[in-house]
C-alpha cells in the first residue's frame, strides 16, 4: 500500500499521540495537530512527521488548519477528529459558544465540513473519538445545544459526545455516496490528562491511585487504529460506534435520523456554514 496521509487532531498527548505513533510506525504520513505548540512539536520530532497547531476554543483556529491542510496535502486518507475533553464550571468560548461543546462537537464538525472536498476525492475514513459518556451522562435538547437553562460537567460532556456520533451517522447519510467513510469510537477509560481542567467527579479517577483501573493510551487508541487501516465497507461499516473494533450500543437518541439531521443544521448556522441543501 502506498503511504497514506492520516490527520489526527489532539495528537500532541493520549490517546491522538499513542494513534500517531502506532500508524507512524506502519508507514503512513501522519499529520499532528495539537493546542500546545511544545507538545505537539514534540511528538512531531519523535515521528518524524508534520505537525500543525490549533485551538478549538477558537473557531478561527479551526478555519486556518483546514486552510493549511488544504494547501499541503492533495489528498488526505483518514481524518480522525480525536481532540476534546471534558471542562468546568459553564463557560463561553471567544465565538460565544459553549466550551464543551464546541471543543467536542463544533470544531470537529466545522473542520470536516471545510475539508469535504479533499475528503470526498480521498474516499476518505472520518473517524471521531467518542465516549460511553453518549450513554452514561447524556439528557440531548437540542433546543438548548449551549447548556443555557441546564448545566454541569458530566452533562455537557456526554451531550457533545452523543454529539459525536450523532454527526458520524449524519455524515455517512449525507456523504456516503461521495465516497466517505464515517465511524465513532468510545477508547475505554484511558489514564491521561483528559480531565485534568474539569471539576467533574470524573477527575478523582485520573488524578488519584484509582487511575491503576484505567487502560494506557496505546490501549484506548487502538480502534483507531484498527479503523484507520482497515477498509471500511469490509472490515468496518460506515455510520456506526464502535467499541473494542465491534459495533457497541448507544444512547438511543443516537438512532434518531430527525434529531441528526436537525443537529446538522443547527451546529451549520452556529458555526457559519449554510445549511447543507435538501
Amino acid at each position: 500500500m502506498s503511504e497514506r496521509t492520516i490527520v489526527i487532531t489532539g495528537a500532541s498527548d493520549g490517546i491522538g499521540a499513542a494513534a500517531a505513533r502506532s500508524l507512524r510506525s506502519l508507514g503512513n504520513r501522519v499529520v499532528v495537530v495539537g493546542r500546545s505548540p511544545e507538545k505537539t512539536a514534540a511528538v512531531a520530532r519523535e515521528l518524524d512527521t508534520d505537525y500543525l497547531l490549533a485551538d478549538f476554543a477558537r473557531l478561527d483556529d479551526v478555519r486556518a488548519l483546514a486552510s493549511m491542510l488544504i494547501e499541503r496535502y492533495p489528498r488526505i486518507d483518514v481524518l480522525a477528529n480525536n481532540a476534546g475533553g471534558i471542562m468546568g464550571k459553564r463557560e463561553e468560548t471567544v465565538d460565544g459558544h459553549e466550551k464543551t461543546l464546541q471543543v467536542n462537537h463544533l470544531a470537529p464538525f466545522l473542520l470536516t465540513n471545510l475539508l469535504l472536498d479533499r475528503l470526498t476525492e480521498s474516499g476518505a475514513s472520518v473517524i471521531n473519538t467518542s465516549s460511553v459518556a453518549n450513554s452514561l451522562f447524556a439528557h440531548f435538547d437540542v433546543d438548548d445545544l449551549e447548556a443555557r437553562r441546564k448545566y454541569s460537567p458530566n452533562r455537557a460532556y456526554g451531550n457533545a459526545k452523543l454529539a459525536n456520533i450523532l454527526f458520524t451517522r449524519e455524515l455517512d447519510a449525507r456523504y456516503r455516496g461521495q465516497g466517505i467513510s464515517a465511524a465513532a469510537f468510545h477508547p475505554g477509560a484511558v489514564a491521561s490528562s483528559f480531565a485534568a481542567g474539569s471539576t467533574s467527579a470524573m477527575r478523582v479517577m485520573y488524578r488519584t491511585a484509582l487511575n491503576r483501573f484505567l487502560i494506557s493510551p496505546d490501549q484506548g487508541a487502538q480502534t483507531l487504529v484498527w479503523l484507520a487501516t482497515s477498509v471500511p465497507g469490509e472490515d468496518w461499516q460506515s455510520g456506526k460506534y464502535y467499541y473494542k473494533a465491534r459495533i457497541s450500543t448507544a444512547n438511543k437518541d443516537a438512532y434518531d435520523a430527525a434529531l441528526s439531521a436537525r443537529l446538522w443544521d443547527e451546529s451549520a448556522r452556529m458555526v457559519g456554514l449554510a445549511p447543507a441543501a435538501g
